[in-house]
């Protein structure tokens, strides 16, 4: 498990280069428009070179953007990537054939750029040479194995490119059956991260075309914008599965949410089946039903699968740049052969998909968001700020954080111990999905937000406020405070808070201090933090009123130190519930005066002692915590 927790920062790594080809099409699809008729007749070529030029370079974007996110986007692994790539082209440059670099060979130097830098970063040398140790050694020894590596590959890249050549006849020869394989296995490595190794070998490395130039492409990818006929069979088929299948789940949780959570959940999943529609993100549907219905995923990887496996007998080829989205088949339809079969291809796969999932998910009860309270994913962009110090404390503390890094929808985490991981907190909020890779190795997966949810995390860390973070007091629903039936509490007249409508009869401590207060008839209790807050938690309203340890019954005594979930109070509901006004039960800092700025969880369900439900900052005392 530790090697595939290697393997998936790998794959986050094939990203960053990915980035720019979509300008290269772009550039490529403009080119087509009538420029001379506007008096501009050299735009054509313009756009038309700055297109392969792109493609001209990719093998060195590759190795600059490899290095760049194996090593968090160290400066000195980005430029002993470049400068080995300089040495591979001005050694094999010089063969009686010149050789040209290609992506497996950008890709296989950025590597070792970034293995280096992480292996090296932090040399010492004698202190005379020091100069030249930590991250400055890296230049000098990728440079050292690039020279090595490329005087062995002068005679040896020859048979590279002919055995890349020869790779992608023996695939093609596969035939639909082997397009089949590639789509089941690639929506399989979805769940895991790992996608873009399998997507990397088949659009950048099998398969060879020669350009009418004379030059050598290789992939599918490339080969498909280079004008190669043949090429779009690995992309083609997975427009249907982005552009249609993927919204239509989308729908069909719409239509099979509760009607009173069908509002929040329609306005969630139409702008997840957007986003699939337009730019092929599809995590977001994908994780909505892959941790609740495993086995539904794998019969969605099968027919993802088969959707290829037709595309490929009708002789369609297509292609993309970035993903299998709306956009992306516009661009580059121009291109495409038989390309307007994947409209009516998608339309029918539509349908198939949404009667189908709407059919398991009423038949098995599949709890897919909307289906019960809390299971609903969120749509809190603006909310972020206020949500990344929770999410910070869900995840363990910036103490348990070993890396943090992120792709395009899933925050990818190196922690010390991912016991100290809530789950349930960090899916309430908002995360779709968590996934242990092993080795400390995890990701969550938020969508699209999940650079900013980084940004914002980072900022939080780097900010280093004085903060009290608050677990939940107990299982039930947390409300707002203003929703308790008491005007004293809803008024926030003893403090400012927020209440738990409990569901099982214990009370436990929300953060770590002392029991100042335990009032006689054991209904409520306080507690003091080291920082200096009062927290006062007030069981059920009227409650003052009933006496003995039929109701209540306190487990701890004042002057005790409690931490986070420990048992403070044990009571009756259900008698409490008769005899008592409400079961609310407020959890309110009494002194908030001593408190800049709040910071609320999503009010919905949670267990007892989960953290992250809310989190305060304090304002600056003597050179204490600073403000926002």
């Amino acid at each position: 498990m530790i090697f595939i927790g290697s393997l998936q920062q790998l794959g986050r790594a094939f990203m960053l280069p990915m980035i720019v080809l979509p300008g290269a099409a772009i550039f490529l699809s403009l080119s087509k428009l009538p420029w001379a008729y506007i008096g501009l007749p050299g735009m054509e070529g313009y756009l038309i070179a700055a297109s392969e030029t792109i493609f001209t370079f990719l093998p060195y974007i590759f190795a600059l953007g490899i290095s760049l996110g194996l090593t968090g986007n160290a400066l000195a692994a980005g430029m002993a990537a470049l400068v080995g790539m300089f040495i591979y082209s001005g050694i094999t440059g010089t063969a009686a054939v010149p050789i040209e670099p290609t992506v497996l060979i950008g890709t296989l130097i950025g590597i070792i750029a970034g293995v280096s830098h992480e292996r090296f970063k932090s040399l010492r040398l004698p202190e005379y040479i020091q100069f030249f140790g930590g991250p400055r050694f890296v230049p000098l020894f990728v440079s050292v194995v690039s020279l090595l590596f490329s005087i062995a590959m002068f005679n040896v890249a020859p048979y590279l490119q002919k055995m890349l050549v020869e790779l992608g006849e023996i695939v093609a020869s596969g035939g639909g059956f082997g397009v089949f394989l590639y789509g089941f296995v690639h929506r399989i490595l979805v769940v895991f991260g790992l996608h873009h190794l399998v997507s990397h070998v088949f659009w950048f490395q099998i398969g060879g075309y020669e350009t009418a130039s004379g030059a050598m492409v290789y992939g599918d990818l490339p080969r498909f914008f280079a004008g190669d006929p043949t090429a779009g069979v690995f992309m083609a088929g997975l427009y249907p599965t982005m552009m249609f299948a993927l919204p239509a789940i989308a729908l069909a949780i719409i239509h099979e949410a509760r009607e009173d959570l069908k509002p929040k959940i329609r306005k969630t999943f139409l702008y997840a089946a957007l986003a699939s529609f337009l730019t092929g993100v599809t995590e977001p549907v994908e994780f909505a039903f892959l941790f609740v219905a495993p086995y539904l995923y794998v019969v969605h990887a099968i027919l993802s699968g088969i959707i290829m496996w037709v595309t490929y007998e009708l002789g369609i080829r297509h292609g993309f740049s970035f993903s299998a989205g709306a956009i992306d088949f516009v661009i580059n339809e121009h291109l495409a052969t038989r390309g307007w079969l994947i409209i009516p291809i998608g339309i029918v796969v539509g349908f198939i998909y949404y009667f189908l999932f709407r059919w398991a998910i009423g038949r098995f009860r599949i709890p897919t968001p909307g289906r019960e309270e809390g299971s609903q994913l969120d749509e809190w962009a603006g909310d972020i700020p206020y949500r990344a110090p929770l999410i910070l404390q869900a995840i363990g503390g910036k103490q348990n954080i070993v890396k943090m890094e992120s792709c395009i929808t899933r925050l990818r985490l190196k922690v010390s111990n991912d016991k100290l991981l809530d789950i349930n907190a960090l899916r309430n909020l908002g995360a779709a999905g968590v996934i242990k890779l092993g080795g400390g190795q995890v990701q969550v997966v938020f969508g699209t937000y999940s650079e900013l949810i980084r940004e914002e995390m980072i900022k939080t860390i780097h900010r280093d406020q004085a903060q009290v973070l608050f677990h939940s007091p107990m299982q039930g629903r947390m409300i707002p405070l203003d929703e308790v039936p008491d005007p004293i509490f809803a008024g926030k007249l003893v403090g400012q808070g927020v209440a738990f409508i409990p569901e099982k009869g214990e009370l436990v401590s929300p953060v770590k201090g002392k029991v100042i207060h335990i009032y006689p008839t054991m209904h409520a209790i306080g507690l003091l933090t080291p920082e200096g807050l009062e927290v006062l938690l007030h069981i059920g309203i009227d409650t003052s009123r009933l006496a003995g340890k039929a109701y209540f019954n306190a487990l701890v005594k004042e002057g005790d130190e409690v931490t986070p979930g420990m048992m403070l109070i044990k009571f009756d509901l259900q008698r409490v519930r008769k005899e008592s006004k409400s079961l609310a039960t407020p959890m309110v800092i009494t002194n908030s005066d001593l408190v800049h700025s709040w910071r609320f969880a999503p009010f919905k369900a949670v267990k007892k002692g989960q953290s992250s439900v809310l989190s305060v900052v304090l304002k600056e005392r003597n050179g204490g915590g600073e403000t926002q």
